[in-house]
């Protein structure tokens, strides 16, 4: 992995270097001595490639300097300047000149890269366990969609089925109601009827002597309960109490009466007494 970003910078350096030497001896050497241009190429070369090695060095040891990366970065100024204006100058191929002209600045900015590049490299321990960790949470991102989905789904056949059960219903009711409407209808035809009412008035019971009564229909809609009442609404007898009474209707009469005609009596005078008591009454006061 180190060799992607170092193998670039190195060739583009090299290449760089030996641009900018060729330049600096055909430029210089019609002026001055060539030797002399040559130790001026090397000279931009040997400042550029010296605070590269220096910069390098700080970074191996985890430090930086601002002065030496300005001084660097001068040097690569300082030879593009120099492919510039030979470029500028010269009297042929200008261009082709003019465009490699940037390739110092294009092999610092590698180095810049390479160096970026090894501040952020990790072991390959810690990248597995940022591997695993990745992992880890794709899996539990993925059991929370399912589970998602599933409680989604659940809830949607739950509603389905909640909202099917209360349309049956509905129909029940509805049809209920039809019924009992066609029903109420009929009774209401019924009542209606110049014959039927005539048939129903002739068995009701008589309220007023001379009036006949109006045959009516039920009552259809909400009912309230009633209040629960005990078998006697009256207060209980004693049995003293209840003995006197059996006694004076038995013999009410002549011969004395029967247990079946005393208890009728005895309930249509209006007292109350279950028929176990009233019973014993009995065999009490005929014995």
């Amino acid at each position: 992995m180190r060799a992607k970003t170092v193998l670039p910078a190195v060739a583009m350096t090299a290449v760089s270097m030996v641009l900018t030497l060729a330049v600096v001896v055909m430029w210089l050497g019609t002026a001055v001595p060539w030797p002399v241009a040559l130790v001026v190429g090397l000279g931009i070369d040997g400042g550029w490639l010296a605070t590269l090695a220096y910069e390098r060095r700080l970074a191996a040891q985890g430090d930086h300097n601002r002065a030496v990366t300005a001084v660097g970065w001068s040097f690569g100024v300082l030879a593009a300047g120099v492919l510039v204006a030979h470029a500028l100058t010269a009297e042929e191929s200008a261009g082709a000149w003019l465009a490699v002209a940037w390739l110092p600045l294009a092999a610092k900015a590698l180095w810049l890269v390479h160096a970026m590049w090894e501040r952020t490299a990790l072991t390959p321990v810690a990248l597995d366990a940022i591997r695993g960790i990745q992992q880890e949470a794709r899996d539990e991102a993925a059991v929370a969609r399912a589970r998602l989905r599933a409680e989604a789904t659940t809830e949607e056949t739950r509603l389905t089925a909640v909202t099917e059960a209360g349309a049956r219903v509905a129909r029940v009711q509805a049809r209920t109601a039809q019924t009992l409407a066609g029903a109420w209808s009929t009774l209401e035809t019924a009542r209606a009827g110049e014959e039927t009412g005539r048939a129903l008035t002739s068995v009701t019971a008589r309220v007023t002597p001379g009036v006949t009564p109006r045959w009516e229909l039920p009552v259809w809609g909400p009912s309230e309960p009633l209040a629960a009442r005990s078998l006697e609404s009256a207060p209980a007898l004693t049995d003293e109490a209840l003995d006197v009474i059996v006694d004076e209707i038995r013999t009410s009469e002549t011969p004395a009466l029967s247990y079946r005609e005393m208890a009728a009596r005895f309930r249509a005078a209006g007292h109350s007494a279950s028929e176990v008591r009233l019973r014993a009454a009995w065999k009490r006061v005929a014995a």
